[in-house]
């Protein structure tokens, strides 16, 4: 053995790598659970979150949906374990005008401190029970069966923070570009189109 390659056995044996070995190449990573154009899409036009620095979840809905009225429980449960500093944003759309009078009865139960009572009975009353909710009277009816007040109802209905409302509800469907729902947008950046909806927004939120 020559003293030159008695110096190179020596220099490969003190760097901890065996001659003529050849590393193994890391294991390529998994796939994402979710992937982007598929389960998930970039919106055009991020939004800023509407409570600055607070991850959030926007959940576009009608009471009058049968497809929202299906995810309900889902989105119950989910809200049971969603973390702390996610805010959950639900906005009403009203693509119709009988749209928007359910619209409306979400934001009277809002500002009635109510909605917590009326956010099922809504849903269920049109979807299980087949009853019209497309006048002012007929929600006033579903309010009134539920121990709220008819007169506080009327008032809160037409009262100016509801006009607020609504229309600030269709500025953030324009804005968003919602033509369906459920649509649930996180963070101003993602729009979810899979039937796992809170599994992707779980995976989004995560990242």
């Amino acid at each position: 053995m020559t003293p030159i390659f008695r110096r190179l056995l020596l220099v490969v044996f003190a760097c901890g790598l065996p001659l003529m070995a050849v590393r193994a190449a890391d294991p390529a990573p998994p796939p994402p659970a979710f992937q982007e154009g598929k389960e998930y899409g970039k919106l055009t036009t991020p939004m800023p979150p509407m409570v600055a620095g607070k991850p959030e979840v926007i959940e576009f809905f009608s009471y009058n949906c049968p497809h929202c009225h299906d995810l309900e429980p889902t989105a119950q449960e989910w809200l049971k374990r969603k973390p702390n500093d996610v805010q959950f944003i639900r906005v009403p759309v009203s693509f119709n005008p009988s749209w928007e009078v359910t619209s409306r009865a979400y934001y009277v139960a809002e500002s009635l401190g109510v909605l917590e009572k009326m956010h099922r009975p809504l849903f269920e009353a049109i979807h299980r029970d087949k009853r019209s909710l497309a006048s002012e009277d007929e929600v006033a009816a579903l309010f009134v069966e539920n121990g709220v007040d008819e007169a506080a109802f009327r008032k809160a209905y037409k009262s100016f923070q509801t006009e607020t409302q609504m229309r600030r509800a269709n500025q953030l469907v324009q804005r968003y570009g919602v033509r369906g729902v459920p649509m649930l947008v996180v963070n101003g950046q993602y729009d979810v189109r899979s039937p796992r909806m809170f599994e992707v927004v779980d995976f989004l939120l995560a990242r």
